[in-house]
């Protein structure tokens, strides 16, 4: 292909990125974002491969051996991995990107015919491309394998607070600058490769420092915040490789992912640099318990029965979904009875915390998957008011989003928190194997307020039971 076909292709592909990030920003244009996505990668990569700096005559064996065993990787994520396990996929993926940037940076910097292609301040530019690829990719690629290990379980959610982490942090931080510095006076591949060598090992070092220090109840801002991390990696390898598209799919990846950490960020009332800093959370699966460590007060629970009964006597239900109905993977029993009761006549809507799950959207991916109407799923905003009107409230497997400590208790972790406001609702009803706390490992007084009920149980066999019960 030549150079003028080349840079149009990259153009097409950069308009169909660019729709594609449009069409993800709605449940019902998603699939259609996805195949512009699709389509324009197909572009970009063909593009790519038959460019004028690629010979593909010798390349080929290693570009389709690489484009298979991808190709083979990606078919088996795509059938085997639960949804349940998206969030920690999404992470390894950030990973993979991290480390092709460090990849890319090591042999950019020691090709010969890259080497010589600059003088001067370009040669000068060049390094500094080089340095802060593999900079953000060490950061990247250590910080979501932590990230993957949290959200799989494999690490615990408690966050990991070193004494003096911010003055270490600091002194990495100069290290860091002082290496940079080496690197751009040298004039020897050799010797430069000394001071890249200890700026990627301190940056891997910050990555899983800077992770680990983050509490649970933070990690849907962490996958955004190393999804922004991953495009900035692929934008510095654009630069390396003087690639126009990498450089724009990489600065849209970016910019969305920090826009996106952003929001994330005003939904658990929290900035972005105090996540960084970490120490917000400890590890779930704890009991919830009061300051004195008792019981914050008395449970009332429910059975499937009596739960069918306040069900079908309701004119207007909110049922908001959580991780736990993710693990339990009842969507799609959510799905039945949802259409059940709109064909009775009840008014069913769906309400979702801009963080409920492990990452952005997770509950509205897998209600999607359910086939539940979208113009019933809404988002915390739109149905927060609605409460007080709201015969049943019920919860399926969520906890912080539904903590009233964030607005009644000053002193709770997540004060000041928006929140899906169910205890306001005539009847709530906590759909939970036990009385264990959330992600977040802070109390949660809903249990113990005397209009909520507690259905125990796991949600996919507690909401069959309910479903048998409200057509009996």
């Amino acid at each position: 292909m030549s150079p003028t076909l080349v840079t149009v292709s990259y153009v097409g592909a950069t308009i169909l990125f660019i729709l594609s990030l449009g069409g993800l920003s709605n449940p019902e244009t998603s699939r259609r974002g996805n195949v512009y996505g699709i389509i324009g990668m197909i572009i970009a990569v063909l593009a790519t491969v038959f460019g004028p700096n690629v010979n593909f005559g010798q390349a080929l064996p290693y570009i389709v051996g690489a484009m298979a065993v991808g190709a083979a990787i990606g078919l088996y994520a795509a059938r085997a991995v639960r949804m349940t396990q998206m969030p920690e996929l999404v992470a390894i993926m950030h990973s993979l990107v991290g480390i092709a940037a460090v990849m890319v940076g090591f042999a950019n910097y020691i090709d010969p015919a890259a080497a010589g292609a600059f003088e001067g301040a370009e040669k000068t530019i060049h390094e500094i491309e080089v340095y802060l690829g593999i900079l953000i990719g060490a950061v990247t690629f250590s910080g979501s394998v932590i990230a993957f290990g949290k959200l799989s379980g494999k690490i615990g959610g408690k966050p990991v607070i070193l004494p003096g982490r911010h003055l270490m942090n600091l002194a990495g931080l100069l290290v860091v600058i002082w290496f940079g510095w080496r690197f751009i006076n040298v004039h020897d591949v050799a010797q430069g490769l000394i001071p890249l060598y200890a700026m990627t090992a301190i940056s891997l070092a910050f990555g899983v420092h800077m992770v680990m220090a983050i509490g649970g109840a933070d990690m849907p801002v962490v996958v955004s915040m190393l999804n922004s991390y991953s495009g900035w990696a692929a934008a510095a390898t654009g630069f390396m490789l003087n690639n126009d598209l990498l450089i724009v799919t990489g600065a849209l990846v970016g910019s969305s992912g920090a826009i996106l950490s952003y929001i994330m960020c005003q939904a658990m009332n929290r900035k972005f640099l105090a996540v960084i800093a970490g120490g917000f959370g400890t590890g779930g699966g704890t009991p919830a318990l009061a300051a004195g460590g008792q019981p914050a007060g008395e449970v009332f629970p429910i059975l499937a029965g009596e739960t069918a009964e306040l069900l079908r006597d309701a004119k207007n239900v909110i049922i908001v979904p959580g991780y736990g109905m993710a693990v339990a993977q009842a969507q799609h029993m959510v799905y039945e009875i949802t259409k059940h009761l709109r064909e009775k006549g009840v008014n069913v809507r769906f309400g979702i915390h801009p963080v409920a799950g492990r990452m952005p959207g997770h509950m509205n991916v897998l209600l999607a998957e359910a086939k539940v109407p979208y113009d019933i799923v809404l988002e915390m905003d739109e149905l927060n008011e609605d409460f007080p009107d709201t015969d049943v409230a019920m919860v399926i497997g969520a906890n912080d989003i539904v903590n009233p400590s964030a607005q009644e208790d000053p002193t709770s972790p997540i004060a000041g928190m928006p929140v899906l406001e169910v205890w306001k609702a005539n009847t709530s009803i906590v759909m939970k194997r036990s009385m264990a706390s959330g992600y977040a490992g802070v109390d949660n007084p809903l249990f113990y307020k005397e209009n909520n009920r507690m259905l125990f149980g796991d949600a996919k066999k507690t909401l069959d039971e309910l479903l048998v019960a409200l057509k009996g």
